[in-house]
Protein backbone atom coordinates (compact mmCIF):
# COMPACT_ATOMS: atom_id res chain seq x y z
CA UNK A 1 0.00 0.00 0.00
CA UNK A 2 1.43 3.49 -0.72
CA UNK A 3 1.52 6.04 1.23
CA UNK A 4 -0.50 8.96 0.72
CA UNK A 5 0.27 12.43 0.20
CA UNK A 6 -2.52 15.23 0.79
CA UNK A 7 -1.74 18.59 -0.20
CA UNK A 8 -3.48 20.87 2.83
CA UNK A 9 -5.88 22.75 0.61
CA UNK A 10 -7.01 19.06 -0.23
CA UNK A 11 -7.67 18.21 3.15
CA UNK A 12 -9.05 21.94 4.01
CA UNK A 13 -11.57 21.13 0.97
CA UNK A 14 -12.53 17.89 2.13
CA UNK A 15 -13.31 19.19 5.46
CA UNK A 16 -15.50 22.09 4.19
CA UNK A 17 -17.36 19.35 1.78
CA UNK A 18 -17.45 16.88 5.16
CA UNK A 19 -19.60 19.79 7.40
CA UNK A 20 -21.58 20.67 4.39
CA UNK A 21 -23.46 17.29 4.37
CA UNK A 22 -21.59 15.34 1.57
CA UNK A 23 -21.19 12.01 1.47
CA UNK A 24 -17.79 10.51 0.74
CA UNK A 25 -18.05 9.37 -2.67
CA UNK A 26 -19.71 13.02 -3.45
CA UNK A 27 -16.21 14.77 -1.53
CA UNK A 28 -14.02 12.56 -3.76
CA UNK A 29 -15.35 13.41 -6.74
CA UNK A 30 -15.55 17.33 -6.25
CA UNK A 31 -11.58 17.58 -5.03
CA UNK A 32 -10.87 15.14 -8.23
CA UNK A 33 -12.60 17.97 -10.26
CA UNK A 34 -11.21 20.80 -8.78
CA UNK A 35 -7.44 19.69 -7.95
CA UNK A 36 -7.63 16.94 -11.36
CA UNK A 37 -6.67 14.70 -8.66
CA UNK A 38 -8.27 10.67 -8.94
CA UNK A 39 -8.58 9.89 -5.50
CA UNK A 40 -11.25 7.03 -4.32
CA UNK A 41 -14.10 6.97 -2.43
CA UNK A 42 -11.69 4.93 0.55
CA UNK A 43 -8.96 7.30 0.21
CA UNK A 44 -11.77 10.26 1.06
CA UNK A 45 -13.18 8.09 4.15
CA UNK A 46 -9.14 7.04 5.09
CA UNK A 47 -8.37 10.45 5.16
CA UNK A 48 -11.54 11.81 6.93
CA UNK A 49 -10.78 9.43 9.75
CA UNK A 50 -6.85 10.87 10.45
CA UNK A 51 -8.40 14.09 10.12
CA UNK A 52 -10.91 13.25 12.97
CA UNK A 53 -13.69 13.30 11.13
CA UNK A 54 -15.53 10.40 11.90
CA UNK A 55 -18.53 8.27 11.39
CA UNK A 56 -20.31 8.97 14.50
CA UNK A 57 -20.53 13.09 13.57
CA UNK A 58 -22.09 12.09 10.09
CA UNK A 59 -24.23 10.00 11.65
CA UNK A 60 -25.58 12.89 14.41
CA UNK A 61 -25.77 15.45 11.49
CA UNK A 62 -29.84 16.51 11.93
CA UNK A 63 -29.56 16.35 7.99
CA UNK A 64 -29.04 12.23 8.13
CA UNK A 65 -32.10 10.10 9.14
CA UNK A 66 -30.56 6.86 11.01
CA UNK A 67 -33.74 4.58 10.67
CA UNK A 68 -36.23 3.90 8.15
CA UNK A 69 -39.52 5.18 8.51
CA UNK A 70 -41.89 3.36 11.16
CA UNK A 71 -38.54 1.97 13.05
CA UNK A 72 -38.05 3.18 16.34
CA UNK A 73 -34.52 5.35 16.56
CA UNK A 74 -31.98 3.45 18.23
CA UNK A 75 -28.67 5.68 18.55
CA UNK A 76 -26.16 5.53 21.24
CA UNK A 77 -27.34 8.08 24.13
CA UNK A 78 -24.68 10.66 23.46
CA UNK A 79 -26.64 11.45 19.85
CA UNK A 80 -29.65 12.70 21.86
CA UNK A 81 -28.25 15.48 22.79
CA UNK A 82 -28.02 16.97 19.16
CA UNK A 83 -30.63 19.51 17.94
CA UNK A 84 -32.79 18.45 15.62
CA UNK A 85 -33.02 14.48 16.03
CA UNK A 86 -36.53 13.81 17.40
CA UNK A 87 -35.62 10.72 19.70
CA UNK A 88 -37.82 9.24 22.05
CA UNK A 89 -36.97 9.94 25.79
CA UNK A 90 -34.58 6.47 27.48
CA UNK A 91 -37.20 5.29 29.25
CA UNK A 92 -39.92 5.39 26.51
CA UNK A 93 -37.33 2.24 24.71
CA UNK A 94 -38.06 -0.65 26.79
CA UNK A 95 -36.12 -4.06 27.04
CA UNK A 96 -36.21 -6.56 24.66
CA UNK A 97 -38.21 -9.59 25.42
CA UNK A 98 -36.29 -13.27 26.39
CA UNK A 99 -36.12 -15.10 22.71
CA UNK A 100 -37.95 -18.64 23.47
CA UNK A 101 -35.68 -21.16 22.31
CA UNK A 102 -37.47 -24.26 20.23
CA UNK A 103 -36.16 -27.59 21.36
CA UNK A 104 -37.40 -31.09 20.27
CA UNK A 105 -37.60 -34.28 22.40
CA UNK A 106 -34.50 -36.25 21.96
CA UNK A 107 -31.93 -37.59 24.33
CA UNK A 108 -28.83 -36.56 22.49
CA UNK A 109 -25.74 -38.75 22.86
CA UNK A 110 -23.35 -35.92 23.45
CA UNK A 111 -20.98 -37.30 21.15
CA UNK A 112 -17.04 -35.16 20.79
CA UNK A 113 -16.12 -34.45 17.17
CA UNK A 114 -13.29 -37.23 16.94
CA UNK A 115 -15.78 -39.63 17.81
CA UNK A 116 -18.38 -38.86 14.88
CA UNK A 117 -18.86 -41.72 12.68
CA UNK A 118 -20.21 -40.82 9.17
CA UNK A 119 -24.10 -41.42 9.60
CA UNK A 120 -24.04 -39.61 12.95
CA UNK A 121 -26.28 -36.38 13.35
CA UNK A 122 -24.12 -33.30 13.78
CA UNK A 123 -26.24 -31.13 15.77
CA UNK A 124 -24.02 -29.59 18.16
CA UNK A 125 -24.69 -28.80 21.87
CA UNK A 126 -22.59 -26.44 24.16
CA UNK A 127 -19.93 -24.69 23.29
CA UNK A 128 -21.95 -21.10 24.51
CA UNK A 129 -19.55 -20.01 26.85
CA UNK A 130 -15.78 -19.48 26.73
CA UNK A 131 -14.27 -22.83 26.92
CA UNK A 132 -17.03 -24.60 27.36
CA UNK A 133 -17.12 -28.02 25.12
CA UNK A 134 -18.92 -28.80 22.28
CA UNK A 135 -20.67 -31.71 21.70
CA UNK A 136 -23.03 -33.48 19.17
CA UNK A 137 -26.37 -35.26 19.13
CA UNK A 138 -24.88 -38.18 17.53
CA UNK A 139 -28.16 -40.11 16.43
CA UNK A 140 -28.54 -41.32 13.08
CA UNK A 141 -28.86 -38.48 10.59
CA UNK A 142 -31.38 -38.42 7.29
CA UNK A 143 -30.34 -38.95 4.32
CA UNK A 144 -29.13 -35.88 2.55
CA UNK A 145 -28.73 -33.87 5.47
CA UNK A 146 -26.00 -33.84 8.40
CA UNK A 147 -28.98 -33.94 11.40
CA UNK A 148 -31.59 -36.60 12.67
CA UNK A 149 -34.92 -36.22 11.97
CA UNK A 150 -35.98 -33.85 14.82
CA UNK A 151 -33.22 -31.85 14.33
CA UNK A 152 -33.45 -31.03 10.63
CA UNK A 153 -37.50 -30.64 11.79
CA UNK A 154 -35.87 -27.63 13.97
CA UNK A 155 -33.19 -26.11 12.04
CA UNK A 156 -34.82 -25.85 8.47
CA UNK A 157 -36.88 -22.90 7.61
CA UNK A 158 -39.50 -22.46 5.13
CA UNK A 159 -38.04 -22.49 1.71
CA UNK A 160 -35.25 -23.28 1.62
CA UNK A 161 -33.77 -27.52 2.02
CA UNK A 162 -33.20 -28.76 4.97
CA UNK A 163 -30.33 -30.49 3.63
CA UNK A 164 -28.64 -27.18 3.01
CA UNK A 165 -29.14 -25.55 5.66
CA UNK A 166 -27.79 -28.31 7.95
CA UNK A 167 -24.73 -29.18 5.76
CA UNK A 168 -23.80 -24.92 5.91
CA UNK A 169 -24.35 -25.12 10.33
CA UNK A 170 -22.10 -28.65 10.19
CA UNK A 171 -19.41 -26.94 7.90
CA UNK A 172 -18.88 -23.98 9.82
CA UNK A 173 -18.65 -26.21 13.03
CA UNK A 174 -16.13 -28.60 11.82
CA UNK A 175 -13.97 -25.46 10.39
CA UNK A 176 -13.91 -23.88 13.67
CA UNK A 177 -12.57 -26.86 15.10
Amino acid sequence: MEPSHWPSEHSDALRDYFFKGMSYAEIGKEINARFGTAYTRNAVVGRAKRLGLGVVERVMSPSIVPSLPGEPCLLPPRCAAVPGLNLPPPSALKPASPVKLRCVGIRPRLITLIELEPGDCRYPYGGDKEGEEINFCGHPRQPGSSYCAPHMHLTSSCGAPAGRIAGTVALRLVSAA
